[in-house]
């Protein structure tokens, strides 16, 4: 028994080959075992919390491929082997093997973060957002792959990559400054996506642009203004300018002035301020601010009023608006209060006399 263990065989004993088998079959083993027993702990501990990076991890632990383990346990059976030439191709092949799984775990958390976003932007219908995250998925993926490959002539067939990361970095200089507007509203586009300063149907307001926004694409956005015409405007160009979003305004400030005869009674001009804080709050969505005296003007005294209409619909403010500017009028001509027009006095001077 003994000598039949130490026939050789290929360059082996027996024994060395059964050893090798051994240690192959029990690395595959462990190796299943780790992999089951960290996806089962990763998801344990998923279930468990609201942040989505275990749920990363445990999609990526899922895609170790089983192909990826055997190759990994054949390698580790194989070192103790005398394999001649072949322990090259077997090391060169273990290499590929790890790097390739390496990609499929990078992919696989890039898959999961798309997922995950457009899981949220389906519901609201936000196809921009959508299209752009998916194309950067793609992006993503090819951008990994060609570092694997990369890494893979560099470090497994010892190839001098230098000329070539030379070429690509030329290269991408040259087509970076050839398409930089392009590249800047790209860039712009990303930014709009992520940082959501609007979204589709939003109305804004750009320097002297003031529209609704109807699409979001990768080099321009397209507005449509209140006088009816579609404008354009470059990602670019629409980040360096001054934002305002009505669509997220929460309340909008309300002011206006009643300019009031000087012979106005004090009694009544005391009196006035509450009426009007009266008529501001029996109004509804409306948070009365303050209205007071403010100054004396050329010809009246002024009264200046402040509220908050706590829906930003403008048609709501412009109503709300209305309904007190009538009440005022109706309950200052019941106080008999007359409001001031604006009166300048202009003296001129004749020759040999005045007017």
């Amino acid at each position: 028994m003994f000598d039949l263990l130490q026939s050789q065989w290929f360059h082996n004993s027996l024994l060395a080959w059964l050893i090798g088998a051994g240690t192959a079959v029990v690395s595959f083993v462990v190796l299943m075992f780790v992999r089951r027993a960290l996806a089962s702990r990763v998801g344990k501990i998923a279930e468990r919390t609201t942040n989505h990076l275990d749920d990363m991890v445990a999609g990526v632990v899922e895609n170790t491929r089983p192909w990826v383990l055997v190759a990994l346990s054949l390698y580790l059976g194989a070192l103790p082997l005398n394999l001649g030439p072949f322990e090259l191709y077997l090391r060169t092949a273990a290499k590929l093997v790890v790097l390739w799984q390496a990609a499929l775990w990078g992919g696989s958390a890039v898959s999961f973060w798309v997922t995950h976003y457009m899981r949220h932007r389906t519901a609201t219908n936000d196809r921009t957002s959508i299209a752009m995250v998916s194309a950067m998925g793609v992006g993503a993926k090819l951008l990994l792959w060609v570092l694997v490959i990369i890494t893979a002539l560099k470090s497994v067939f010892d190839i001098n990559i230098t000329p070539l990361i030379t070429g690509l970095g030329v290269g991408g200089i040259a087509v970076a400054l050839a398409v930089q507007n392009i590249l800047g509203d790209l860039l712009a586009a990303l930014a709009i996506v992520f940082d959501k300063p609007f979204d589709v149907g939003d109305t804004i307001a750009i320097d002297h642009l003031t529209g609704t926004v109807e699409h979001i694409g990768l080099k321009t956005t397209r507005i449509r203004s209140i006088n009816g015409e579609q404008v354009s405007v470059g990602n670019a160009d629409l980040l360096k300018s001054k934002l305002h979003n009505f669509k997220r305004m929460e309340h909008r400030r309300a002011a206006f002035n009643l300019d009031i005869p000087f012979d106005t009674p004090i009694p009544v001009l005391a009196r006035l301020p509450k009426i009007v804080e009266e008529i501001v709050t029996s109004q509804k969505k409306v948070r009365f601010d303050r209205c007071h005296v403010s100054s004396f003007g050329e010809s009246a005294i002024r009264l200046e009023t402040v509220y908050f209409v706590l829906d930003p619909d403008y048609k709501t403010y412009m109503d709300t608006q209305q309904a007190i500017y009538l009440d005022v009028l109706g309950r200052f001509a019941t106080e008999d209060v007359r409001f001031m027009p604006p009166i300048r006095t202009v003296y001129t001077v004749e020759q040999g006399g005045a007017t």
